[in-house]
């Protein structure tokens, strides 16, 4: 479980979550919508420990990370796919992959085995594998970033804007992939964000929405 209680945090002296408080179960998947702005990205930076909080509090699995490092929230099974991507240009898309894996220093056996977990629900990976992850598009990037996430997130999944700038063709290809993962993963918790929530009102369980970040249910 996934847990924000009255977070609040403060970038460059500005106040831009006010008590933020949900949580999202095992196996729950979680839309967060909201305008540009609005703290969405805010709120999964807090949850990685991207973004320190000035007060409130963080737990995976009820386990308090107030002060764990966002490699340590990894390590703890979460997995998280940046609205921009952060893949490494020079590398190739399998050696982008298996990074998280071996600075979290898992054995190259399971590390490949989680990776071939990862080409049997999106398989378009695996025929992108050997490319560079400079000439892909941004649709493929989007979906490597999401394959990433996914050898490291065995407990939750944050998915930061995976839609936005997407052609339509390309999204519907992503939500698809997103609810195979649903039905592969039942027990890893999603919490995913959106500026417009119509292509995940059936993939996902709850949906709330933040203004000014603050919360509510919508």
């Amino acid at each position: 479980m996934l847990r924000l209680e009255g977070a609040c945090a403060d970038i460059a002296g500005v106040r831009v979550l006010r008590e933020v408080s949900f949580s999202v179960p095992p196996g729950g998947r979680v839309a967060l919508v909201g305008r540009n702005g609005a703290g969405k990205t805010t709120t999964l930076r807090a949850l990685m420990g991207l973004v320190p909080l000035c007060a409130g509090s963080v737990a995976i699995d009820g386990q308090e990370c107030g002060r764990l490092p966002a490699h340590g929230r990894a390590r703890l099974g979460v997995g998280y796919a940046p609205e921009e991507r952060k893949l490494f240009g020079s590398f190739t898309v399998r050696d982008n992959m298996l990074l998280p894996a071996e600075v979290l220093g898992l054995p190259k056996r399971e590390s490949l085995r989680r990776l071939d977990a990862v080409f049997e629900l999106l398989p378009e990976l695996r025929d992108l594998a050997p490319r560079k992850a400079a000439g892909l598009s941004g649709g493929q990037g989007k979906m490597v970033a999401l394959g990433r996430a996914m050898m490291v997130g065995t407990r939750a999944i944050l998915l930061d804007e995976p839609l936005q700038g997407l052609a339509p063709a390309l999204a519907l290809r992503y939500v698809e992939a997103l609810g195979r993962l649903r039905s592969a993963l039942p027990d890893v918790a999603i919490l995913v964000t959106e500026s417009s929530p119509a292509l995940l009102r059936r993939l996902v369980d709850t949906t709330f929405v933040i203004e000014r970040g603050e919360i509510s249910a919508a």
